[in-house]
């Protein structure tokens, strides 16, 4: 396995993270307790969740899920870098999302019960809150960290400005702020090289990226419904809208010799600003199979033609659309 430094800070993360996100939907407890015991024996540390995932109203049942798994022992939580997130609705009540300072101070706490542990190391905000002012996100942040029980901070689903916004009102409080960006970004949604990525570049953030594989569309057989992805209503209307585009893509990884999902990894990999993408195997083979786009090497004229078949925004903002 190989490690990157997460963002601007000291702490290493394995080149790849492991969503959790289809634990206790499309993988029962016990397949997802192997895959994390798997992802270990592959030093994969870098585990990411959310206190929404498991998809039952106010129950956080994916990360309950990861509790049980922690309690085990056998040094399971010291070896993890364990992230999660806040934000959406977990229960009936208005103050139940967002991120108030009450919610934050609510959320966290019931998230540290769930997953049995005394800190969160990554405690990202799942989306930007236009109704939160930030000096009262920082304020109750700066509280969590001083008791101890987060170590840093992440958004998700923010735009460059967002980002900007953020860290210029936690430097005026002279704290850290967010030291990474969970995005989506893949080849082919690269909406994000206008903006976010130069945020996270010029901040220090580490790129997250969410949906490497196009929610399955990239991941090899798509058009022909064999993906080994499980794919969503969205994702089967994107593959017939693009699915020459995507023909194609696979013709060009066979020429290659290699796995369309490890290719499409191979790509995220390649770019220095990106931290780690986020695998959401759903099986061991899934989670085996995604070992290979670490030693993927894409050289310049095989990222030519990646570019050339999925189309970037023409660079950063404004030189892509102004001058």
């Amino acid at each position: 396995m190989e490690y990157t430094r997460l963002g601007r800070t000291g702490l290493q993360v394995s080149r790849l993270c492991l969503g959790t996100m289809n634990f206790g939907w499309d993988s029962d407890e016990s397949a997802a307790h192997g895959i994390m015991d798997r992802a270990l024996e592959h030093g994969i540390n870098f585990f990411d969740t959310a206190n929404v995932y498991g998809w039952k109203l106010g129950e956080g049942y994916t990360e309950q899920i990861l509790g049980r798994w922690f309690r085990q022992g056998g040094g399971r939580r010291e070896k993890v870098v364990l992230a999660t997130k806040l934000f959406n609705a977990m229960g009936e009540w208005p103050n139940t999302r967002g991120l108030s300072a009450l919610h934050i101070r609510q959320a966290c706490d019931a998230s540290l019960q769930r997953l049995r542990v005394d800190h969160i190391d990554l405690y990202q905000f799942h989306h930007i809150d236009r109704t939160t002012p930030w000096e009262e996100i920082w304020q109750a942040c700066e509280v969590l960290v001083q008791q101890g029980k987060v170590l840093y901070f992440g958004s998700s689903n923010f735009a460059g400005w967002h980002l900007a916004q953020a860290q210029e009102a936690a430097r005026n409080r002279h704290f850290v702020g967010l030291v990474a960006e969970q995005t989506k970004y893949n080849l082919t949604c690269r909406t994000p090289e206008l903006e976010v990525l130069p945020a996270c570049q010029g901040y220090g953030l580490g790129l997250i990226p969410w949906s490497p594989l196009g929610g399955g569309a990239l991941a090899g057989g798509a058009t022909k419904g064999q993906g080994k992805r499980r794919q969503h209503e969205w994702t089967i209307g994107f593959v017939k809208e693009h699915a020459k585009q995507l023909e194609a893509y696979e013709k060009l990884c066979a020429s290659w010799k290699e796995k369309p999902a490890d290719v499409a990894l191979a790509w995220l990999l390649a770019n220095p600003v990106v931290t780690a993408p986020i695998i959401g195997p759903r099986t061991m083979e899934q989670l085996d199979g995604s070992l290979r786009a670490l030693k993927v090497k894409l050289d310049a004229k095989r990222m030519e033609a990646l570019d050339k078949l999925f189309p970037g925004p023409g660079g950063t903002a404004p030189e892509a659309y102004a001058w």
